[in-house]
């Protein structure tokens, strides 16, 4: 007969109590005797800490300990882990998971930015120290894919991962797509949903989805984590025409994380891309993440769920508390720090790809001569080329589909026609999932 209380209760300093900090709380006190069969122990919130110590969370904070110096949770006998919810790349984030692992505290984050700028450093740390760090809810929310990737697929050389790693921008593209309405109009109303920060930028700019794709390669290739050498482009910059554009086409548009790594180097990027309906991204709605992984026994693994909220995330993060009680953990990234692989950038100018191209031009003649002479020069073959009506303040639209080549004659297009008076607007150039 199993003793459920094998062991005393696993004591959890929480730093950060915004909506997944309640939302951990919550989980730990719906869920206490579920979890604590699962963990072989109860697990238990002893102490808190966070900026406003009088805001109403939504939870009773009163069993718990607050703690005003954060910095002193590390060193503390009765606090067995701490989970750090409060973000940030560097500031006092980083400060406590240092301290945390330097003394051999486990230590469960939900923080992409501080993984992808400083996660070697910690894995190290961890490592040096033999205690976990724990980050399934830096990566798509609620889906296991941190675990999926580190263990179920460790056996599989994975060839490439891509997804939509950000809610806020596949909402807003979506959206556009089944309203036909602009990004600004949008992209106000998803503020106003709570689906955007009152500053989107590190959304809709490609930013937070560029963090976690970085964390995704490393696991998934072996390499070292290199978030400068990411790509990325975001999505305001999308219309409601090329919305339009790619439905006629046969796509979706989708804000894609993709990463590959090959004999020509590691390639990353954030951008948005035509995705074909066929394809189980293309019909990822609303705020919803999903990840693709390729390997070479396993073959396609698919990983679709909440990608935020309070829910999901903080399911995420019990799941590493469950793993820390029961002692199973191994490296964080994966395997040791010294076995990642240093590998160069990839140059994306050698991908051999498909590609939309839309321009805003002159309503006069000798524009469309004048772009196919520059795609021409550059090499580049046009599958086919649309033009859409014109009004005297926003000209013309003009919109490209590529036969597949290297992208290097993409870009070398775009710079012959750089400086032309024919355009009114910055091209818009986005690839194809093929």
């Amino acid at each position: 007969m199993t003793n459920l209380h094998r062991h005393a209760p696993l004591r959890v300093a929480l730093v950060g109590l915004g909506t997944v900090g309640g939302g951990v709380i919550r989980l730990l006190q719906t869920n206490a005797d579920l979890i604590a069969r699962r963990a072989g122990c109860p697990i238990q919130v002893v102490a808190i800490s966070a900026r406003d110590r009088n805001k109403d969370r939504g939870v009773d904070l009163t069993p718990y300990e607050w703690v005003d110096d954060m910095t002193t949770l590390a060193n503390r006998d009765d606090i067995d882990v701490v989970v750090e919810l409060i973000g940030g790349a560097d500031g006092p984030a980083l400060t406590l998971a240092r301290q945390c692992l330097s003394t051999g505290k486990p230590f469960v984050t939900a923080n992409k930015a501080m993984l992808a700028h400083h996660g070697l450093d910690l894995a190290a740390l961890a490592e040096k120290a033999g205690v976990a760090l724990k980050y399934e809810a830096a990566v798509a929310g609620g889906i296991p894919v941190i675990k999926g990737m580190r263990e179920g697929a460790a056996a599989n050389e994975i060839s490439r991962v891509y997804g939509i790693l950000n809610g806020t921008c596949n909402y807003i593209l979506t959206t556009m797509e089944k309203e036909g309405r602009g990004f600004d109009e949008v992209l106000k109303e998803a503020q106003e949903l709570g689906y955007a920060e009152a500053d989107p930028s590190f959304d809709i700019d490609g930013v937070d989805a560029a963090h976690k794709l970085t964390i995704l390669a490393s696991l998934a290739f072996g390499t070292e984590l290199d978030f400068d050498a990411v790509a990325t482009t975001g999505i305001r910059h999308v219309i409601a025409a090329d919305i339009a554009e790619a439905a006629a086409l046969g796509y979706r548009i989708r804000l894609v994380g993709m990463a590959e790594n090959g004999p020509d180097g590691l390639f990353q990027r954030i951008h948005p891309m035509l995705v074909p309906l066929d394809h189980p991204l293309a019909h990822v709605d609303g705020s919803l993440n999903a990840v693709v992984a390729e390997g070479n026994f396993v073959g396609r693994l698919f990983f679709q769920g909440r990608g935020a909220g309070d829910g999901p995330t903080a399911s995420a993060v019990v799941a590493d508390l469950i793993d820390v009680a029961r002692d199973e953990y191994g490296d964080a990234l994966a395997m040791p720090v010294a076995a990642l692989a240093q590998q160069k950038p990839a140059d994306a100018g050698k991908r051999v790809g498909r590609a939309y191209l839309r321009f805003r031009v002159q309503d006069r003649p000798g524009v469309l001569a004048e772009i196919a002479a520059a795609t021409r020069d550059a090499g580049v073959s046009i599958e086919s080329m649309i033009q859409r009506g014109a009004n005297q303040a926003d000209g013309v639209l003009v919109a490209i589909v590529t036969h597949a080549g290297e992208e290097r004659c993409v870009r070398e297009t775009l710079e012959r026609l750089a400086g032309s008076d024919s355009l009114l607007q910055t091209p818009m150039v986005m690839h194809i999932l093929d």
